[in-house]
Order: structure tokens, then sequence, then C-alpha cells
């Protein structure tokens, strides 16, 4: 017996649908079924839909089975239809996000931190496994940057991450101290694990400075790290300095944190003894004009090898009167970059300049000065009387934009315009002057490994940006500070990491993990985390990382809260 449907077509081309309760017969003549009408129940658009439903119940009581009705009734939602579907004695308690953390943790392992990290807690009897929380430390700072109070105290409760659910706030302090203490071990394992697993070409070290501010009004003592000093942003707190080398890949090769008032160039002797016991092989170090003076090219021969630096234009006799002025021709290595050597000196006390020019630089450079002199120009002439004692002039020779091109006539002590800046500025229009003591480096190699300074910009900018936002800090213990900057650099390396895999910035990678979340259950007898179905970026994103999808049910653990 089955309900049986019917259609007729009506002479103006309308379809009606006719319900029927019928059981098949055989025709005993042909042997062939037949349908036999027990009951018409008329149009479906005129059935009663309740009485069918009370049909279907009660033939289900007598067969003993249950009938559920997935449309509402009359006056009842949807909502209330969906929670009397749901068991009663399973419930749903919380949804975490699982994507990005269980993507940290596979490159923390992958690249050896995790093992680096056990290997010191057994060597140095540490009683508790700091490792979780290093990691739980480092994961947030590429999620959601936290205090540590603001990790343990919200972060933790929001991810799917079993192992660092038992963490004391104490311990993550205590983590952070075991790791200033052992950063250099952790550091060389980390880094030659990762330039294993990569077939990194350690052939260029990048290295520059920055720094991060702190908002006190007094430094620390002569113990403390956070003094007065120079920043690179333009304020003035106390603040620490912030060394980093970094590989052509922008993978970090080693970080340093300075006393606040520590010149770029005084850096150098602490790197000359820390990368000396690091076999690099040949390892060029390509730093900025902030790191050359002659005794840091001395340390940086003995300690690495090699170097590329660049020079100040327009400080250095030298370079203005020689390298500049020397006639050749330039060799064009792209659109925007050409060069050319120059050789000053004899013997072993030669020293090897490279001239770059970038065309596109210098015509730019050149309309801006050009508009620059029109508009000093135009000042000039609204003040009939230009003394240089004057309001107006003071300010134009504090001008950042001015004052370069801008003198003090001795006779007359009036504002004029420095014809001879002009000329000198045109001379360097485009151009920048490398040395280097690698006579075997070529000109476009020299050229080009300059320009990829650029890469170790962008690792401070991620380090110090809404990424990874290094600051604000909010220790101050010197100990303290450091670990923090070596946990950001950490993330910084995972960070990069799957950049490389996936050839896509961290923002993408993450909101692409972020779809993939877990749910909590719980039943009369167990608990139980449940996946959500992934996406198709997600499963590209984890395919690239080479990072397999979790089961279906993540996690299933006995519930012990029932009565």
């Amino acid at each position: 017996m089955y309900l049986r449907s019917t259609k007729r077509r009506n002479q103006d081309g309308t379809e009606v649908e006719y319900f029927q309760l019928a059981h098949n017969v055989r025709n005993p003549r042909t042997g062939k079924p037949l349908a036999q009408i027990i009951h018409n129940f008329g149009r479906a658009d005129h059935v009663d839909r309740d009485s069918l439903v009370r049909l279907c119940r009660s033939i289900a009581r007598v067969c003993g089975v249950s009938v559920q009705d997935t449309l509402p009734a009359v006056g009842e939602t949807t909502s209330s239809r969906t929670q009397t579907l749901w068991p009663d004695d399973v419930k749903l308690l919380r949804t975490l996000e699982l994507g990005p953390v269980l993507a940290l943790e596979a490159l923390w392992e992958r690249l050896g931190i995790a093992a680096a990290l056990h290997k010191i807690i057994k060597q140095h009897g540490y009683r508790v496994d700091y490792e979780r929380a290093l990691f739980a430390m480092t994961a947030n700072r590429l999620c959601d940057p936290e205090s540590k109070l603001g990790v343990w105290d919200r972060w933790l409760s929001k991810v799917y991450l079993p192992s660092c659910q038992d963490l004391k706030l104490d311990q993550m302090h205590e983590a952070m101290d075991m790791l200033q203490a052992h950063s250099t071990a952790v550091e060389e394992a980390v880094f030659f694990r990762t330039a294993d697993l990569f077939n990194l070409e350690v052939d260029l070290i990048f290295y520059d400075t920055t720094t991060a501010a702190f908002a006190i009004d007094e430094e620390d003592d002569d113990q403390g790290l956070r003094r007065f000093g120079r920043p690179k942003n333009g304020a003035w707190s106390p603040q620490v300095v912030i060394a980093l080398a970094v590989t052509r890949d922008g993978l970090p090769v080693r970080s340093w944190v300075f006393p606040g008032q520590t010149a770029d160039a005084s850096t150098v002797a602490r790197i000359k003894a820390d990368l000396r016991d690091w076999d690099l092989g040949r390892a060029l170090f390509v730093a900025d004009a902030g790191m050359n003076s002659q005794q840091n090219r001395q340390d940086l021969a003995k300690a690495c090898g090699k170097y590329l630096l660049a020079t100040r234009l327009g400080s250095q006799a030298e370079v203005k009167e020689e390298v500049l002025a020397r006639p050749g021709r330039f060799k064009v290595i792209a659109e925007n970059l050409q060069a050319k050597e120059v050789m000053v000196g004899d013997g072993e006390r030669r020293r090897r300049y490279i001239v770059c020019y970038n065309p596109l630089e210098a015509k730019r450079q050149q309309l801006h000065r050009e508009q620059v002199l029109r508009e000093l120009e135009a000042e000039l002439a609204k003040h009939p009387d230009p003394k240089a004692t004057a309001r107006w002039a003071i300010d134009l020779l504090a001008s950042g934009r001015y004052r370069r091109y801008l003198k003090i006539d001795e006779a007359t002590k009036r504002l004029v315009i420095n014809r001879q800046a002009a000329r000198e500025a045109a001379r360097t229009d485009g151009k920048w002057v490398l040395i280097t003591n690698d006579d075997t480096i070529t000109l476009e190699d020299a050229a080009s490994g300059y320009k990829g300074l650029l890469v170790i910009e962008r690792c401070f900018r991620t380090l110090k940006s809404t990424q990874i936002n290094l600051t604000p800090m909010y220790h101050w213990l010197p100990s303290r500070i450091e670990a923090h900057i070596k946990i950001c650099v950490l993330a910084l390396l995972l960070a990069r990491v799957a950049e490389r895999q996936c050839q896509l910035p961290w923002n993408r990678i993450r909101d692409d993990l972020s779809t993939l979340q877990v749910t909590e259950f719980q039943t009369p007898n167990f608990l139980f985390f449940q996946r959500h179905e992934p996406t198709e970026n997600l499963l590209a994103t984890l395919k690239s990382l080479e990072i397999s999808m979790p089961k279906p049910v993540v996690s299933i653990t006995p519930n012990t809260t029932k009565a």
C-alpha cells in the first residue's frame, strides 16, 4: 500500500495533482501488476495535511515506529520545531577556532622549535613543560595579539588547544625566563633546521636595526634596557634597539636587543662575536649606511668574511670626490637598475665601490627638486625684505622640505636659495653607492643583493604592525623584554614559512584557516568536538602547508560532569 500521485493537464495548460491511496494487485490473466485505488484524497492543494499526518502516525503506532513532522504546525515557529527534533540528551556547548593554531603547531614542530625547547627542558631539569607556554604565546602573536595575561585569561578559551588549557600565568612568565636564558641555543638549532628543511642558500645575510618605544616618562637605571635614544619613528621616549639578521627569503637568522641609546654602528661588534661560532659557509653581510665605518668593516671581515654596505653620499669625501666623479658607462641590469664598478686605491688596500643608478627614481627626484625650488622662489618673492631673522625665514630654515636648498648670505644677512646645493643634489639623483670586500661577487649580484635589503624592512613592518604587534610591551625586566622580542621573532619565522609555502600574505592565510572551527557537544556519557566542513580555500591552504585535514570527530572524552 502506498500514496499515489497523479497529474492531469487542463485545457488552459495548467497541471493539477491528485493524491490517492493505492496498492498493487496482479492481473490474473496477464500476470502484470496493476494499481488498485483504495481511497481518493482529491486535489493535492486541497488535501488536509494534518489529516495525512495523523494517518501516518496511527499507522506508525501500530507498526512500532515513530514519525517526525519536519514542518511547523500552525502557530509554531521553525526554531521551536528544530528544538523538538534535537535529541534532549545532546547539548551544544561552544564553538572554538581550530585552523590557525592547527597550522602553526604543525610548523612549530616541523621547524624543530618544539624539539629544541624540549631538549633544553630535559638538559637543565625543568619540571614544567614550558614549551607549551611558549607555543601559546607565539601563536597568539599571529592570531589575536594579547598581553601574556590576555593569552592566559581570554585567548586560550577561544581556540581549540587542549594541550595548553591547564597553563598558569606564572608558567608563561617562567617560560619567558627560560627562553631568554637559552635563546642562543634555540635560535641556532631552529635556524639550521629551517635551512636544512627548505634547502636555503645562506649566501646573503641582511642586517638592520629598529626601535621599540615604551609609554613611560623615565628611563631605566644602568642595568636596564629602556633608555632614551634617537627613535626611528620620530618620537622621544625610552626605547630599546632591536637588531635582526634575515636571509634573502626573509627568514630570521637571529635577533638581538640593545639598550635604547645604542648607535647602529656600535652593534656590529656584538654581531661579530655571536656569528663567529655559526658555520654559515659563504655568507655576504648586507647592511645599510648606518653600519658603515672603517672599524665595522674590519670587524665584519673577521666575523662574516665578506660584506656589502651602503655608503653615505654626502659625508664621505672619497665617495663624493672620487667615486661619483669617476667617468664610466653604466651597465643596464633592469629597467630600474643600472650599475658600474669603481676601484679606489691599489693592492690589498684597494676598495671596491659599486655605483647604482635608478633612472626612474632620478627623474622623480629631479621633478621634486624643481617643485621645491619653485615654491622657495615664490615664498621669497612674497617678502620684500627677506631677513634671515624674520619668523617666516626661521620657519623655512627649520623645514625638512626646504632647508637643504637655503642659505644665509653673509654680506646681506638675507635668506637666499643655495643654487650650489641644488647642483650637487642633481649629481646624486637616483644614485646610491655600495662598498664590498668580495671580489668574486658580480656587478649584477651586488646591485641586486643590496636592493634585497628591503626584505628586512618588511620584516620590521610585520613585527611592529597589526600583524604581530611587537608593541606595546608590558614588561620592564630586561630579561622579559628580550624574551618578548624573541617570541615575536619566532612568530615572524612561522609567518614567513607559511607565506613561502602558500605564496600568500599571512593575513590571507589566517583568514582561510579561521574558517576551520570545532564545536563541542555533550551527551550523558561523553564530551566530543566535531569539526566543521572545510571550504575549498581552506583545503587549498592546508594542501600548500602540507597539513592533513583533522578527522570529523577531533576528540572524545568521558563526561565526568553527569550526575
